[in-house]
């Protein structure tokens, strides 16, 4: 079946009564977008921000009725013209792997490779996660994972303990795991995340040897290797509780800090933890951080 979008500029319209609007009309989904270049990186608690230039598309069934769309919407806005907008035409595809398109084995350091399913690498000594992007954030695309997976590749990780903390889709403690790790615990607060890790787990055959969790009070005991890889704010807000879970002489990994956050995230670990020199790594204009130390006192 093909399909139809319809896509418009929200300006300063109530995103709720759109999407309300959208849904009485048959919308299969619907997407709120940057139509500028203006990222949204770290909201603050109870917050969903918008963008300044935000885009709706509602996906619909061949057989709407977009001049009754329309009219619902003036209504229910009390407009008297609709902001920019326009309809597209969808042939229809097998959506579930069209996304992969742009998903492409990718290498970090010698030995890692991170590849959809199917794919298959040449190098015979290659060290493979497969995945696919998912509902859970972490396939490797995005700098701030590649700097993890860069990391663990060139670290001694055999028969060590490590702690993926807010693992998204399980990527960094399942690469662990087949780097060498003898066990992994990983922990999200998405449900989402805990689904996609223990099924990504399930598919790369080490699901025996990693613990999931959706709440921090899960975790237990310490480990060799700790890793973090989200956002600056919770880094600094539960620096304390994080440490606690690294044993002395462990190494720690801490990314998703933005270049300019850097010196305020190793700031709040200070008397715990001895930093290297950061390393940063740029994308789409955002320079982004990788900051990995040792422990070396107790939060006890």
């Amino acid at each position: 079946m093909a399909w139809r979008q319809f896509v418009m500029k929200l300006d300063a319209l109530d995103g709720s009564v759109v999407e309300a609007i959208f849904e009485g009309c048959g919308a299969s989904s619907i997407t709120l977008s940057d139509g500028g270049d203006d990222p949204v990186l770290e909201p603050g608690p109870g917050e969903t921000p918008l963008w300044a230039d935000t885009t709706v598309t509602g996906l619909f069934p061949p057989d709407v009725d977009f001049g009754q769309l329309r009219a619902q919407l003036l209504d229910g806005l009390q407009l008297t013209t609709l902001p920019t907008h326009r309809i597209e035409e969808l042939q229809d595809r097998v959506w579930e792997r069209e996304w992969l398109k742009d998903f492409g084995p990718m290498q970090f350091g010698e030995r890692l490779w991170i590849c959809p399913t199917g794919s298959v690498v040449a190098d015979k000594t290659a060290v493979v996660v497969h995945l696919d992007p998912g509902l859970a954030f972490g396939t490797g695309t995005h700098a701030t994972t590649a700097l993890c997976l860069e990391w663990l590749d060139g670290v001694e990780l055999e028969g060590k303990t490590m702690l993926d903390y807010g693992c998204g889709s399980g990527v960094l403690a399942i690469a662990a795991l087949k780097l060498g790790c003898a066990c992994a615990t990983a922990m999200d607060i998405d449900p989402q995340a805990v689904l996609a890790t223990r099924q990504n787990a399930a598919d790369n055959a080490v699901d025996k040897n990693l613990n999931v969790y959706g709440t921090p009070a899960g975790i237990r005991g310490q480990f060799d290797v700790v890793v973090a890889n989200i956002l600056a704010g919770p880094l600094v807000q539960f620096a304390e509780s994080i440490t606690s879970t690294l044993r002395r002489g462990g190494m720690l990994t801490l990314s998703g800090v933005l270049c300019e956050q850097a010196d305020e995230v190793m700031a709040a670990y200070e008397g715990w933890i001895d930093f290297q020199t950061p390393v940063f790594s740029e994308q789409d204009g955002q320079v982004w951080s990788r900051l990995t130390g040792m422990k070396i006192a107790s939060t006890a």
